[in-house]
């Protein structure tokens, strides 16, 4: 039987492979070792890392941080296979290098802002999107749900190293990074003085809070479950969480009114990862119906194709929110994928330009005040393979 787990697994795998194949650049890890006596560590106990490139030119004083993605961890036993896995999302000691790419790119033609900034590879390694918290260790199974503490760990290092002294802050993420670039988008923010431009720019992490093929939102246990393991309930906005119960306040849709901070939203309104765990999870359609389908587009049949546009239409709904800011901006395609600023969809893929304007171009402009980009594709209405 194929679970939900394992497809998560199976499809954190294939990004991370997908994602070194389109690397452009290779750079070492650090490990920041005296973490550990804050208690800022990974599921095992392990400390933070990160992947610095150091910026130069008129980029010297300008940095980027970019949180690896990985998805989430929700039970005990969930995070203690995580901590073992080789791609090092529970432990810096089994992290391999990623390569830096699409946004974290060194070339001026695939990434003309920032480019020649500070660039930082946020690892990923506590399950939680860098919010949980929890002070008692689990022994018996040797798990730490230290999230947020991490999170302050790498950026008060980066701090030290330079970028409290910034002009420009940018903090990206993907996937499971992106919604961290969300929740913790504020927190990020009061590290720098009021003079700083500060910004976010979230990839496929704007998850969506709605109906499966079964016609439950099935999907919100399973955050229910995260933010109830984690203790992340004290990290999520507080304007949130006193009115609704935290677990939808892991969900962007609900968190972001409350974020202050000026955030930029990259995704596609047909999402792999969400047609594949949210939409059409093993539990909302245990036969398999939809697996063709979501697995080769050539293969939906009408209904199936009237279902993923039902689910393009749920999604414009959650995001509506960031369409009523006037301080926030969103780059919505319809390209059937996941994590996009990784990917040459980044910077050259005329399917994916909205306006004419690819993401990077628009992410700049954005980014610098030149233009308030809010854009969704409306010249098409399926997905499409960019």
């Amino acid at each position: 039987m194929v679970t939900l787990k394992s497809l998560r697994c199976i499809f954190t795998v294939f990004v991370i492979i997908f994602l070194n194949i389109q690397s452009s650049e290779e750079v070492g890890i650090t490990i920041i070792e005296s973490a550990v006596s804050k208690g800022a560590v990974c599921l095992d106990g392990s400390p933070p890392a990160y992947q610095l490139e150091r910026g130069y030119g008129n980029g010297a004083n300008s940095w980027l941080i970019h949180i690896q993605g990985g998805g989430w961890c929700d039970t005990i036993q969930d995070c203690v296979y995580r901590k073992t896995m080789n791609n090092g999302l529970g432990s810096s000691k089994l992290m391999p290098e990623l390569y830096f790419s699409g946004i974290l790119s060194n070339r001026s033609d695939q990434n003309p802002n920032f480019y020649n900034w500070n660039r930082v590879y946020m690892r990923y390694c506590d399950g939680s999107s860098f919010t949980g918290d929890v002070e008692a260790v689990d022994l018996v199974n040797n798990l730490y749900f230290r999230g947020a503490r991490v999170f302050n760990a790498i950026v008060e290092e980066l701090m030290s190293l330079g970028m409290k002294n910034a002009q420009n802050a940018l903090l990206s993420g993907c996937s499971a990074g992106g919604l961290a670039a969300i929740l913790n988008c504020d927190k990020f923010r009061g590290y720098f003085p009021a003079n700083t431009r500060v910004k976010c720019v979230p990839d496929a992490g704007y998850f969506a809070h709605v109906k499966d093929l079964s016609g439950e939102y099935r999907f919100e246990q399973y955050y229910d479950r995260v933010v109830t393991l984690h203790g992340s309930a004290k990290n999520l906005p507080s304007g949130c969480t006193s009115n609704i119960k935290p677990g939808l306040c892991f969900y962007p849709q609900y968190a972001m009114p409350y974020i202050k901070t000026p955030v930029f939203v990259v995704n596609s309104a047909y999402d792999t990862w969400q047609v594949f765990y949210i939409l059409s999870s093993y539990e909302a359609d245990p036969k398999g119906e939809f697996t063709k389908c979501k697995n080769d587009l050539s293969q939906c049949t009408p209904p199936q194709r009237k279902r993923l546009e039902d689910f393009r239409s749920d999604f414009l709904g959650a995001i509506s929110v960031v369409a009523n800011s006037s301080t926030k901006g969103m780059f919505i395609n319809n390209c059937y994928t996941h994590c996009e600023t990784d990917q040459t969809i980044w910077y050259e893929k005329p399917t994916s330009k909205l306006q004419n304007k690819s993401m990077a171009e628009a992410a700049g402009d954005w980014f610098f005040d030149k233009n308030g980009f809010q854009k969704v594709d409306t010249d098409h209405v399926d997905p499409q393979y960019c």
